[in-house]
């Protein structure tokens, strides 16, 4: 099961090199999510771990894409850049 934590592990450390800070609700949700998926799959595919992690990071792109949508960050990025920037869109 430790291969749950190295996804975790690295991106605690692109979180700190990034943003310096270390958050520890975002560093155990990938190895929570990863077991949840293991322990509903395991008997089912052929390699449970490896499906788990792969899940895992789809399930993800699905949720933050949804939420990205549902929070319009796209206008709201967009008038902060025009602003910033003074980026004409059309």
């Amino acid at each position: 099961m430790y291969q749950f934590y190295i996804i975790a592990i690295l991106g605690l450390f692109k979180n700190y090199i990034k943003y310096k800070s270390c958050k520890i609700s975002l560093f155990m949700r990938t190895p929570i999510i990863c077991y949840i998926i293991y322990e509903i799959s395991k008997n089912k595919v052929d390699n449970p771990i490896l499906f788990s992690i792969v899940s895992e990071r789809c399930f993800m792109l699905i949720f933050k894409s949804l939420k990205s949508v549902y929070d319009d960050d796209y206008n709201k990025k967009k008038h902060k850049y025009i602003k910033k920037y003074g980026l004409v869109y059309n």
